[in-house]
């Protein structure tokens, strides 16, 4: 469907940028609720921080408009964009497989 922009005044050319704006921003809130519903709050999710800080891992605690709102394990909360979190699956904490180690030991 070309559309001749070449026969459009000015005031309609801005007009129409500003359509196309709204509509590029429609379809990125769209794909981040997508990205989002994947994951359910309270989920225990990874990302990768940047800047040298690696890995993190984390809850997932609220949803936002466009990012989700990740409680790391060293008590930071992170505003992550929703494609970059990696599920986690939950594995039992190493204190509580040395508790459990030391118990058996008694």
């Amino acid at each position: 469907m070309p559309i001749d922009i070449d026969s459009l005044t000015y005031e309609e050319l801005i007009a129409l940028n500003h359509r196309i704006v709204a509509r590029l921003k429609f379809l990125d809130d769209v794909q981040a609720h997508q990205e989002m519903m994947v994951f359910e709050l309270g989920a225990r999710v990874s990302f990768e921080a940047g800047r040298g800080r690696g890995p993190q891992t984390g809850m997932l605690v609220k949803f936002n408009r466009k990012t989700v709102k990740v409680l790391t394990d060293d008590g930071r909360e992170w505003n992550v964009s929703p494609h970059l979190l990696s599920p986690v699956k939950d594995v039992e904490p190493a204190t509580t497989i040395a508790t459990r180690a030391n118990q058996s030991f008694k």
